[in-house]
C-alpha cells in the first residue's frame, strides 16, 4: 500500500495485526482511526517504508527529490558538504527505499578514511603471552594460573588501529550489512568492515559516539560518524525508517524536519557572509507577559538573524525573522495561520522602517518568489518575501535567492 504524505487509505482489518496497530501508533508515522471493518490510514510528514506482518507500507513525500540529491540534501542538513562521488550520488532507489542511501553514504566515507589511512592510538589491551610486555594482571595470574609463570596474563597499551572512532565505523559497518538487501552493496560493506577493528558488541559505540571529542587530528571522521548515527539508531538530522521488522527505527525521513535543519543553515552562513549571526539567546525572543503567560513558549522563528551597525546601539539591533515552511506556496496562497505567524514576527523583531520576514518552501519546479504586503489605516503594516528553493538543485545553487534576500536586508541596514 502507498501513501502519499497528508494522504488517506483503507486497510482491511484483517491486514493489521493488534502488534501492527501497537507499532504505527508508538511511530506516530501515520495516524489510524478504526471503523467497523477497516482502519482509516493518515499519512503525515514522515516518509519511508514499513514492513508490517502482512502488507507493506510506502510512505511517499509530496515533494519527491531523486535520489541523487537526497543524498546532498542529507548530508548539507548535517553540517557536511555535497559529496563528488558519483556511484553514491547515483545509487539507485530499490526496495529499500530512501533507507538504503544512508548505509551507501556510510559506505562512502569509510572509504574514504581507508584510503586517507586509520587514525592510530594506544589501545588497552588484555592479552595471555610467555613474556612480561606491560603490565601483569596480578588478579587474573593468581586465580587462573594458580602460581604457574609458563602463561602471562598482561595488560598492555598497543599501538594500532583501534581507538574509539574506527570502532564506531566498524560496528556501523557490520549493522549495515544486515540493513541492506542488494547483494552488491552488502558485499561492498562487509568487506568495508573486515578493515575497521570490531567492538564486542555494536551497543558498545554509542556511549562513544556520545562521549566522544573532535579536534584537528580526528576531525576527519565526523562525515562517517554521522552515518553511522543513523545506522545505529543513535540520531541524525532524520528518522529514515528500515523496512526490516522491529528493529527497524533508526531510520525514519521526516522531511519538514529535514527542510528546517537545511533553511536554518542556509540562512545563519548567508548572515555570517555579510556581518550577521544567527540570534538564538533568550533575550532574542518574544514572551508573553502576565498572569498566565510565564508558562507559554516564546514566538520564535526558525531562525531570526540579528545585524547590529558598527555605530548601532544594542537595543535597536535590526532582526530578519526567517521561517522554513515544507508546503506549497508556489502553487497556493499563504495561509492565514502563517501570515499571522509572521506579522507576529515583525512586530516582535523588525524595524518600522523595513518591516520584512522571509518564508522559505521547498519548490521542485524551480527557483520562485513573490511578496505580500500588508496595509492598513497608518500605512505598511509588514512584508512578506515567500522564497521558493529548487528541490532539484545542490543545496549551495538552491540557497541562491535566500542568500540574496539576505545580503539586500543587510545592505539597507548599512545604508540607515
Amino acid at each position: 500500500m502507498t501513501l502519499v504524505e497528508y494522504r488517506s487509505g483503507k486497510v482491511a482489518k484483517s491486514d493489521l495485526s493488534s502488534a501492527d496497530l501497537h507499532r504505527l501508533r508508538e511511530l506516530k508515522a501515520v495516524g489510524v482511526v478504526e471503523k467497523q471493518d477497516h482502519c482509516l490510514l493518515t499519512a503525515r510528514t514522515i516518509t519511508g517504508v514499513l514492513e508490517l506482518s502482512r502488507i507493506r507500507l510506502v510512505l511517499r513525500p509530496k515533494f519527491p527529490i531523486a535520489g541523487k540529491r537526497l543524498i546532498d540534501w542529507l548530508s548539507y542538513a548535517n553540517g557536511q558538504n555535497s559529496t563528488t562521488d558519483e556511484e553514491l550520488r547515483n545509487w539507485p532507489l530499490g526496495r529499500d527505499g530512501y533507507a538504503g542511501l544512508v548505509p551507501a553514504a556510510l559506505l562512502h566515507e569509510c572509504r574514504l578514511l581507508l584510503r586517507r589511512g586509520l587514525l592510530r592510538d594506544y589501545v588497552r589491551r588484555q592479552r595471555v603471552d610467555t613474556a612480561l610486555r606491560g603490565r601483569l594482571n596480578v588478579e587474573a595470574q593468581a586465580t587462573r594460573c594458580f602460581g604457574a609463570v609458563d602463561q602471562l596474563h598482561l595488560r598492555t597499551f598497543e599501538y594500532e588501529e583501534g581507538g574509539w572512532e574506527s570502532l564506531v565505523c566498524g560496528a556501523a559497518l557490520a549493522a549495515a550489512v544486515g540493513q541492506v538487501s542488494d547483494p552488491l552493496l552488502k558485499h561492498q560493506l562487509d568487506a568495508a568492515a573486515q578493515d575497521f577493528p570490531a567492538p564486542r558488541r555494536t551497543l558498545d559505540v554509542l556511549p562513544l559516539l556520545a562521549r566522544g571529542r573532535y579536534t584537528r587530528l580526528n576531525d576527519h571522521y565526523r562525515p562517517a560518524h554521522a552515518w553511522a548515527r543513523m545506522v545505529l539508531g543513535g540520531g541524525g538530522p532524520n528518522d529514515l525508517l528500515n523496512p526490516y521488522g522491529f528493529g527497524a527505527q533508526g531510520l525514519l525521513l521526516k522531511l519538514e524536519d529535514l527542510w528546517e535543519s537545511v533553511v536554518q543553515r542556509m540562512a545563519a552562513e548567508a548572515a555570517a557572509a555579510v556581518g550577521g549571526r544567527w540570534a538564538r539567546a533568550p533575550g532574542d525572543q518574544i514572551r508573553t507577559h502576565g498572569r498566565h503567560g510565564s508558562s507559554t513558549p516564546p514566538f520564535r522563528p526558525d531562525v531570526l538573524l540579528s545585524f547590529t551597525p558598527p555605530t548601532a546601539h544594542p537595543e535597536s539591533t535590526p532582526y530578519l525573522a526567517v521561517d522554513a515552511k515544507y508546503k506549497n506556496y508556489a502553487r497556493k496562497n499563504v495561509s492565514r495561520e502563517d501570515r499571522h505567524q509572521l506579522l507576529t514576527y515583525i512586530a516582535g523583531y523588525t524595524n518600522p522602517g523595513n518591516p520584512l520576514a522571509l518564508v522559505v518552501h521547498p519548490d521542485p519546479r524551480g527557483p520562485s518568489e513573490h511578496q505580500l504586503e500588508f496595509r492598513g489605516p497608518r500605512g505598511l503594516v509588514g512584508r512578506i518575501l515567500v522564497l521558493g528553493l529548487d528541490t532539484g538543485a545542490e543545496p549551495e545553487a538552491a540557497a541562491e535567492p535566500l542568500r540574496n534576500a539576505i545580503t539586500e536586508f543587510a545592505s539597507s541596514v548599512a545604508r540607515t
